[in-house]
């Protein structure tokens, strides 16, 4: 059927009163997008985007003050960045202890959830122009810096949102001295071979894992390469000098002369060993009396023997961490028993040696020591994942009873996952995590 013409007088009249009613009617905003509500952050600015699997990855950067209590004294800009997929998901804050990296942690790709990964004060680019008060690189400071950056961005997602904190290692670490001073910030923490040093005294617990590690056959090994470089110091050291002027390494700043760089590099030989590597390298381990020096030192060298030189300990590099082992964090300082009558310095095993002088300083553990009977009395969901293998994991968080956990990986080293778990403790470990994220 066909339709009936308007006529012409009408259609103008009609098209005359609709622009009038749209020209009357006020204009509804648009929503401001997510970009614009980040850029509109107090303090934060946006300093890039880049696409990551189809998703904005903004790098960020937010004034901090130098001294939380004091936040008159000056302000420095701490890095971070923001994997946005959706206001509605859960948020990981990764908190990798050392200089910024945004790699995808295991706990986001099991929740699927947006990641905001943090640089630590002072390292890298998060340092404060004119000079680093390395004072002021305290657990407490960290854990107030992020505690600044969660609460300014938590506002951009949606209230049912979780928040979970995870790192590994030094991160992990971090993440649990985050969540000892703002439980309120996460509602879960999982935190991958995490060292935890309460009693800088007793170090026991790495003294044992050295005795029951691996094999005998393959433990008796690494003392006897250990021992026999240093026995052989006379032939080898020159190796080591010309490794270092091949390299470019010098150890003015830090360890002082080649000897003592090499006498702690040795020292840290067969903790590398294990750290990186696994029950597997064992067979490759040499016959130390029968091994020619070239081949002994070419195996140290592709097997544990890292070198401590000024370039990678300095302020700029793993300095910081150092300097914060130094003071608060705690080392490992082993007893070497198997290098009896061979070493020259024997209080060379110890942070402040690899420092440069004007960031040494002295131990206090009080503050470790209370978060570690906070994570054991008080502490509500907490998961920790250690590696059998681990030197690292040696010594441990014990998590409480509030709905917290512990989980050893076998045979694993210091990339132990939840995913390299027997299956029944894999599922029941990222069952725990997906409904701390409220994922059911």
């Amino acid at each position: 059927m066909r339709l009936r013409a308007i006529p012409t007088l009408l259609l103008s009249a009609a098209l005359t009163a609709g622009a009038l009613a749209a020209t009357a009617a006020p204009a509804t905003a648009a929503p401001a997008s997510f970009e614009d509500r980040l850029r509109a952050l107090p303090g934060v600015t946006v300093t890039g985007v880049t696409d990551k699997e189809g998703f904005p990855l903004y790098s960020l950067s937010i004034t901090q003050p130098v001294d939380h209590d004091r936040p008159e004294a000056g302000t420095f800009q701490q890095r971070f960045t923001l994997w946005h997929k959706s206001t509605a998901k859960p948020v990981v804050v990764y908190t990798g202890g050392y200089g910024l990296s945004s790699s995808t942690r295991e706990p986001t790709t099991l929740l699927d959830a947006n990641q905001l990964s943090v640089e630590h004060r002072f390292f890298e680019a998060s340092v404060p122009a004119g000079g680093t008060p390395w004072n002021k690189m305290t657990v407490q400071q960290e854990a107030a810096d992020e505690h600044g950056i969660v609460q300014a961005v938590r506002p951009l997602y949606e209230k049912t949102s979780k928040w979970l904190a995870t790192g590994g290692s030094k991160g992990g670490m971090t993440a649990t001295y985050h969540y000892r001073f703002y439980p309120k910030d996460y509602d879960g923490v999982v935190a991958y071979v995490a060292p935890n040093d309460a009693n800088n005294d007793d170090d026991s617990g790495y003294e044992d894992f050295f005795k029951n590690v691996g094999t005998k056959e393959c433990r008796d090994g690494l003392a006897a390469v250990q021992r026999e470089m240093l026995a052989r110091r006379d032939s080898l050291l020159p190796k080591f000098e010309k490794t270092a002027k091949d390299e470019g390494y010098t150890f003015t700043n830090t360890l002082g002369t080649t000897d003592r760089a090499y006498e702690f590099a040795v020292l840290d030989q067969v903790w590398n060993f294990w750290q990186s590597g696994t029950v597997d390298d064992c067979p490759t381990v040499p016959d130390a009396k029968t091994v020619s020096d070239d081949e002994l030192y070419q195996w140290s060298l592709d097997h544990g023997l890292s070198i401590y030189e000024d370039s990678t300990l300095g302020p700029n590099s793993t300095g910081p961490y150092y300097r914060q082992a130094a003071a608060q964090l705690g080392w490992a300082d082993l007893k070497f028993k198997n290098l009896k009558g061979v070493r020259h310095y024997p209080d060379i095993y110890q942070p402040n040696s690899v420092l440069p002088a004007d960031m040494r300083t002295s131990y206090d553990g009080t503050v470790i020591k209370g978060v570690d009977k906070w994570v054991r009395t008080k502490s509500q969901r907490m998961l920790f994942v250690y590696g059998q293998n681990d030197p690292w994991s040696a010594e441990q968080f014990t998590p409480s009873k509030n709905d917290s956990y512990k989980y050893v990986v076998p045979k694993s080293n210091h990339g132990a996952r939840i995913s390299a778990l027997p299956a029944n403790e894999r599922d029941a470990a990222t069952a725990t995590i997906k409904r701390w994220a409220g994922i059911r």
